[in-house]
């Protein structure tokens, strides 16, 4: 059975545009600095550069573990995302387990390798001290219609991560790459099919293609987010990511979040930003002037 069928949801264009609309519409009454504040806390403050360096990642975990002395009233961000060697140097320099160690792997950003090279780089993550892995959907086999080829890897990877954990609690998320599903169909089935295999959070992009998170994208998420979890209780979380860098972009994710699956999802257990330069902004959105911290 089609796996749009199996949920009973089919993507509508104006009821899309619709969703987006309304939550463009309620953007100025929503908007404060406390709200600013709750998507602080939801970022996943990430550095994902061919220059990176253990210098420049602790650096960044610095950063973080100064918010509160710097700015006393604001919340962690949700993790700090890396590359997978480096899981263990976000992990030695954290001051709280709070502030989670998020990697991405599974053979970042493209998916091309061998299942076992995936795999193995996911096990390695998790023993290094990942306490969130974030992979990407395998789009040779779900362009090419394979979708059970697709499910199988996330499945395999799901397992895999859950043995390396010990009993520890590692969350996956996988990534969509909706920029290159393109349509709203292809974009409802691969949710679907990555909620069905095992992720805890469905996430747009790598950040790495030319089209990364759109509103369209983020409504056929979270609308097959919310018929999965009417038809099987599971709560699946939300993560939009790859070119949301100022505070009113936000905004506007966490309207769309607030409007389809409501109030109890505007937390870091089920929505996330993959951000590199949000948090400056979001500062600054909260304290009304320029403000250059990370």
């Amino acid at each position: 059975m089609d796996l749009l069928q199996k949920y009973g949801y089919c993507p509508d264009a104006d009821g899309i545009n619709g969703r987006i609309n309304a939550a463009l519409a309620i953007m100025e009454t929503v908007s404060s600095p406390e709200v600013f504040k709750k998507c602080f806390s939801l970022m996943d403050l990430t550095t994902l550069h061919t220059d990176d360096t253990v210098e420049s990642v602790k650096k960044l975990v610095d950063k973080a573990n100064g918010i509160r002395e710097k700015f006393p009233d604001y919340p962690l961000p949700a993790s700090i995302c890396v590359y997978p060697n480096f899981a263990s140097v976000v992990k030695d320099s954290r001051l709280t387990e709070e502030l989670h160690v998020t990697t991405v792997s599974g053979c970042f950003p493209s998916s091309q390798s061998y299942l076992e090279v995936k795999v193995k780089e996911c096990e390695m993550a998790v023993h290094a001290g990942a306490d969130e892995i974030d992979i990407v959907l395998a789009l040779n086999s779900f362009l090419a219609g394979d979708l059970d080829a697709a499910s199988n890897e996330i499945r395999t990877m799901r397992s895999a991560i859950d043995a390396a954990s010990e009993g520890r609690k590692v969350i996956l998320k996988v990534i969509l790459e909706t920029g290159l599903l393109v349509s709203p169909e292809n974009i409802a089935r691969a949710s679907f099919l990555a909620m069905e295999a095992g992720a805890d959070f469905i996430k747009t992009s790598t950040g790495k293609v030319e089209v990364n998170a759109t509103p369209m994208a983020a409504v056929v998420m979270c609308e097959c987010i919310a018929a999965y979890y009417a038809r099987t209780g599971r709560k699946v979380g939300f993560k939009a990511a790859g070119g949301i860098s100022v505070a009113k972009d936000a905004l506007a994710y966490y309207c769309i979040v607030f409007l389809i699956l409501g109030e109890e999802w505007l937390c870091k257990d089920l929505f996330r930003f993959g951000v590199s330069r949000l948090g400056n902004s979001l500062i600054e959105a909260i304290e009304q002037k320029t403000v250059k911290y990370f």
